[in-house]
């Protein structure tokens, strides 16, 4: 696949790492497990959207938009990758933000992505849970243009085929990598919401005769919504880099039994594998996708699912600035200091 013929403006800092975990790999004591780190990225401190973006943002100039504008939950790390692209190149930023769960902390609200959304100078509104965001976000559109600005409208997660394009790549990225390293990839893992990582993923590795599955963990719907949104997405993509055909619905597969109680609720299960892989390996992952991603990994393998020596990779897909819009919620102590 030639992606050069599809216009882009260099935002990540790639290829991001591809790093073995032997701590984790010896404590589970099963396959090999290994990490590519796209939660090095660069942008905003990193994560799987600015390769998104870097495609996204080059079709907006291509364009001529002045204006960026997206959606997602309080708490979207999209939302804070977007908004640092637009003031990296010079564009205005509006970020609608709904609020998916209940009781929400000032943490929440105001710290964390939030916090970040607009530092960078985005403009931020909230909504309710239960609204029509798209809507929300075509009713913005068509209000600043009829005040002059050339918005761009990014759908939630910049999941559409231009989007996924920067996971095609991604793919592409890997297997280069593996290559390198004499790496058979059996499994590669991760967390799965607005489907365009999972539908670049697989069109690439599929329109490149890898022979390597994706797993989705899902992080927000059941198993078969999920899954059709990831196909009808992969099936656009493919025909988008001239590659129709090469995925089927088979190759999509999604794992929603660790999604708890809902999108951005927290679950033991996450907290316990983000305390972990803090513990064992330094690394930070998400409360809301990598988080839920890695705890479904984690049981998975401890039910045996994987076999002994057979090699893993987890695709990180950022977002720890998160964690501080859950302070609460993951149980760490705060403690007094003496003056």
């Amino acid at each position: 696949m030639h992606l050069a013929r599809f216009p882009r403006i260099k935002l990540a800092h790639l290829p991001t790492p591809l790093e073995f975990l032997p701590r984790l790999t010896e404590h589970l004591r099963g396959p090999n497990i290994y990490v590519k780190r796209d939660d090095c990225t660069g942008l905003a401190s990193g994560g799987n959207k600015t390769r998104k973006l870097e495609f996204l943002m080059a079709e907006a100039i291509e364009q001529g938009a002045d204006t960026v504008i997206t959606q997602g939950a309080v708490q979207s790390n999209h939302a804070r990758q977007t908004a640092a692209a637009a003031a990296k190149l010079g564009m205005n930023c509006e970020i609608l933000l709904e609020n998916r769960i209940s009781d929400p902390s000032d943490d929440y609200l105001n710290s964390g992505n939030v916090l970040l959304d607009r530092l960078y100078g985005a403009n931020t509104t909230h909504f309710p849970g239960g609204t029509d965001m798209n809507a929300a976000l075509d009713d913005l559109a068509r209000e600043l243009s009829q005040q002059g600005a050339k918005p761009y409208v990014i759908p939630g997660g910049g999941s559409n085929p231009t989007g996924a394009l920067g996971y095609v790549n991604c793919a592409l990225e890997l297997l280069q990598q593996a290559n390198d390293q004499q790496l058979t990839i059996d499994h590669l893992i991760h967390a799965t919401g607005s489907a365009g990582t999972q539908a670049g993923l697989v069109t690439g590795l599929k329109a490149t005769h890898s022979g390597i599955p994706v797993l989705g963990i899902g992080v927000n719907a059941a198993r078969e919504p999920q899954e059709q949104k990831v196909y009808e997405l992969a099936l656009a993509t493919a025909e988008f880099v001239g590659a129709a055909g090469c995925v089927a619905r088979e190759d999509i597969i999604a794992n929603c039994d660790y999604v708890g109680a809902g999108y951005g609720v927290p679950t033991e299960s996450m907290i316990a594998a983000v305390k972990l892989l803090a513990q064992l390996e330094g690394l930070l992952f998400d409360p809301v996708y990598t988080g839920k991603g890695l705890a479904g990994m984690l049981d998975l393998i401890r039910k045996g699912e994987f076999k002994a020596g057979e090699n893993i990779v987890f695709l990180h897909t950022g977002g720890s600035v998160g964690l501080f819009g859950y302070v609460g919620e993951l149980g760490i102590e705060r403690q007094g200091i003496e003056q």
